[in-house]
């Protein structure tokens, strides 16, 4: 089974805030631990409904991000997405750590 896997980003790092994000990474990850794909996506400006849709439309079941608001966390785990946030570091080490099973809530992760 492949899980889908979302991180807002900021350059090459996990976006310090939901909302302020105009790229997000796209992962499709196996149950080996391994990316089978990936897609950056560019959004036409900062938007955390915009993304909030996309995630919904694109049936993400992993969102790792850095700061989000109360509300859009509460309602992404309404639609039963998995909400990792409060994470820092680079997207590609952050999207590492997931997979082997070792990310958390409120990690910071050297590159």
């Amino acid at each position: 089974m492949t899980t889908k896997v979302m991180i807002p980003l900021h350059k090459d790092e996990v976006a310090p805030r939901f909302d302020l994000s105009t790229e997000v990474l796209m992962a499709w990850c196996s149950d080996e631990g391994n990316v089978e794909q990936e897609k950056l996506l560019i959004l036409p400006g900062p938007s955390a409904e915009r993304i909030c849709h996309m995630a919904i439309t694109e049936h993400v079941q992993v969102i790792i991000c850095g700061g989000i608001d109360q509300e859009v966390f509460d309602y992404l785990t309404w639609k039963k997405v998995d909400v990792i946030d409060d994470v820092i570091g680079r997207a590609a080490t952050v999207l590492r750590r997931y997979l082997s099973g070792r990310l958390q809530r409120g990690d910071i992760v050297p590159s």
